[in-house]
């Protein structure tokens, strides 16, 4: 048996609920501007993205609603759990996001943060809101496809 390669990426928090809410059309990884004590409570694998989406503010983009806990050790200068952060992505990407969201009515929702080669990076997807039939469906084929997946090992 082969040894998993080390791909140098640490997922902090995954947004497991967007998968299920939304259709993603597009994934963009984007770099994300922190403070000392965020990304010292990042890695220690705290944070929370599932209420979190990511908007447009002067022309750049900003992560809203996003939850990092304040860092214990940190002390006068800490930061606000709750504060907006900026995510950096080039001109052509930022134009490309921007657009999608004034003329197709898409949305921008985080899917994970991750530490790749020692940097906080952000994957955002430019996504469409699944209806509450689209949901039912996709609870209905994951049932069946537990229950076929059950059957199938009683016989063996």
């Amino acid at each position: 048996m082969k040894a998993p390669k080390n791909t140098g990426i640490k997922i902090v928090c995954n947004n497991r609920k967007a998968k299920f809410n939304y259709f993603f059309q597009e994934i963009i990884e984007a770099g994300i501007v922190l403070k000392g004590s965020e990304v010292k409570s990042l890695r220690d694998g705290k944070g929370n993205i599932t209420d979190s989406y990511a908007a447009d503010n002067k022309g750049e983009i900003y992560l809203f609603n996003s939850y990092i806990p304040s860092y214990k050790e940190s002390s006068y200068n800490n930061h606000n759990p709750r504060d907006t952060r900026k995510l950096l992505l080039n001109k052509k990407e930022i134009n490309k996001v921007i657009g999608k969201i004034n003329q197709e009515g898409l949305t921008v929702v985080p899917t994970k943060i991750y530490f790749k080669k020692g940097k906080a990076k952000v994957e955002i997807a430019i996504s469409k809101g699944k209806k509450l039939y689209d949901k039912r469906r996709v609870k209905k084929k994951r049932d069946w496809e537990r229950e076929k997946a059950r059957v199938l090992s009683k016989n063996k």
